[in-house]
């Protein structure tokens, strides 16, 4: 019999992964309140979920300017590490492996949701026609608003935001996290640095393709501190997708300069964030292998992969591991079902962001639906 490709196993760092499945980042805003702390019935759902040979947390904030939805947990208390405490427990009772996605969304966020201050971003330019998720004027009725204008941030915030960073890496190994990710895509802080129309600064963070770098390299390096072991660290990048307003002119050279920088730098993996919406671009193979040729380590990538697609990818040589997002959200046993080509459970939207147990812990597994 042919070894299936999506069940070889794969070191990571000193992590062996028993697949190449990865449950990716994937905001479900149920973080308790107030204090936005991770609570029992997340590290429920993060167990049922244990059988991926990677699961990245959802995003969890780094500190109170880096909030940008409600109900999202942070890493920033001793009540939000301990909280993240159980879901680490949970996952590795279970027989998983977690990393922790850290975040600060930048401009993505609402005075609502930051006592009333104003967004931080590279520059101040307001993310126009992004809207963000917040509680509501009564503090529980959910819904989406422009995201607030934001001001550029100053060299000592940067360097401030930076040890936050640090700190967060610490504050993740401390709630049990085997590593952590950091959260540089999709048009949150770290991206607004890296893309040039959405960075306009004139100092050493901004203009040149290596100060527009330079954020992203520092944060790695706190990141690298932090956890002691470069190889527990993991970035996230988009290098096409658009996201929430941040476009690049040269797209593919400067996530190939990224991939190199993170390359000297010795992460333990890149994850690649494709675009997935229906009219979305799409990333030519020619772009996946100059970033396999930049980037020797694991590499991830994430983007309405179906388990054939997975393992061409794979079988190809310019992914590692695939990660596989909403359809985790409704099969909490995923690898079984791709193994076995099982049929996916469907997710119901409604129930994606805020709630409780529906719509999150509540999906069968296939032995639970059979009988």
């Amino acid at each position: 019999m042919t070894q299936d490709p999506l069940f070889e196993p794969l070191r990571l760092g000193a992590l062996t992964l028993p697949n190449r499945i990865v449950m990716p980042p994937m905001t479900r805003s149920r973080a308790s309140q107030p204090g936005d702390v991770a609570n029992d019935l997340m590290a429920t759902y993060y167990a049922q979920r244990a059988s991926a040979g990677l699961i990245v947390s959802e995003g969890t904030y780094i500190a109170p300017l880096g909030k940008g939805y409600a109900w999202t947990p942070g890493i920033h208390t001793a009540a939000q590490v301990a909280g993240w405490r159980k879901v680490t427990d949970a996952v590795h009772a279970a027989g998983g492996r977690i990393f922790a996605q850290l975040w600060h969304v930048g401009r993505l966020s609402h005075t609502s949701l930051l006592d009333g201050r104003q967004p931080v971003s590279s520059s101040p330019l307001q993310a126009q026609g992004v809207n963000v998720f917040i509680a509501g004027e009564d503090g529980s009725t959910p819904g989406f608003v422009q995201a607030s204008a934001p001001r550029a941030l100053s060299i000592e915030e940067i360097h401030e935001t930076v040890d936050q960073y640090r700190t967060a890496a610490r504050h993740a190994l401390a709630a049990g996290f085997d590593g952590v990710e950091l959260h540089g895509a999709n048009g949150y802080l770290v991206n607004q640095f890296i893309d040039s129309n959405a960075n306009t600064r004139s100092d050493a963070y901004g203009g040149s393709l290596d100060k527009r770098l330079r954020f992203l390299r520092e944060v790695t390096q706190a990141l690298i501190e932090g956890t002691g072991d470069a190889a527990r660290v993991g970035i996230r990048l988009a290098p096409l997708t658009t996201l929430n307003g941040c476009v690049d002119d040269d797209p593919e050279t400067t996530y190939l300069a990224a991939a190199g920088l993170l390359a000297e730098l010795g992460v333990g993996y890149l994850h690649i964030a494709e675009a997935d919406w229906d009219d979305a671009p799409l990333m030519p193979v020619g772009f996946k292998q100059k970033l396999r040729a930049a980037y020797p380590g694991v590499l991830i990538y994430a983007g309405k992969y179906t388990a054939e697609r997975a393992r061409e990818a794979i079988a190809a040589g310019w992914a590692d591991l695939v990660a596989f997002g909403r359809p985790f959200v409704a099969n909490p046993d995923l690898p079984a079902r791709l193994r076995t080509g099982a049929p996916l459970t469907p997710h119901d939207r409604g129930t994606l962001f805020g709630g409780g147990a529906r719509g999150l812990t509540d999906y069968p597994a296939l032995a639970q639906a059979a009988a």
